[in-house]
């Protein structure tokens, strides 16, 4: 009991969710399981925008998170939007139990460069990392290399670290602790299966 799910929403590159899901075990130290993909989300497409609905998706998994998962973490390869903004990397509750994010803009070849898998799954990191966070109640932080920190472009989301700051990571105990209390689990090492 008590563990983190993630669960790929359509196809989604296996080795992408895979880092993603390795890269929260270890921060968050907690086992992360792999989830059988979910249907693509079409339910979610917006023609008008050519984009995803993130909140549609975050809606949809409320309704498939496992009974033993902490957070469910869902991966898309699309591009996805909240009315407000143009785009968005990732969408989570705050202190809530699901989180989308999406590989499209994390990939050079959307912004029309060379691919780099090194700089491609460092994103992947700090974005899952990021919107789990939020699932645990951190809000964006200022310290410029958290994974907390608000990132609204590539650059910004390229120039913050791939872990959480001191405090924030503090925070981050307390709460999945909390969690784990609530739930009933015992924190485990971390892993998938």
């Amino acid at each position: 009991m008590g563990y983190l799910a993630l669960a790929p929403a359509g196809v989604v590159e296996p080795e992408a969710i895979g880092f993603a899901s390795a890269r929260v075990a270890a921060a968050l130290r907690l086992e992360t399981v792999l989830l059988k993909p979910f249907p693509d989300p079409e339910y979610a497409y917006d023609p008008g925008r050519g984009q995803y609905s993130s909140t549609l998706v975050l809606r949809d998994a409320l309704s498939r998170r496992p009974a033993g998962a902490l957070r469910l973490l869902v991966v898309t390869e699309h591009d996805i939007f909240i009315p407000m903004l143009s785009f968005v990397y990732g969408q989570a509750q705050l202190e809530g139990p699901v989180a989308v994010m999406s590989l499209a803009r994390l990939r050079q070849e959307f912004y029309g460069l060379p691919s780099n898998k090194p700089l491609f799954m460092g994103r992947v990191g700090k974005e899952a990392l990021h919107e789990l966070g939020h699932t645990f109640g951190l809000t964006h932080c200022d310290e410029p290399v958290c994974a907390m920190r608000l990132s609204t472009a590539i650059s910004q989301l390229d120039a913050k670290g791939g872990d959480y700051c001191p405090s924030c990571a503090i925070l981050l105990r307390e709460a999945v602790a909390a969690a784990l209390a609530t739930a009933g689990g015992a924190q485990t090492s971390g892993g998938t299966r």
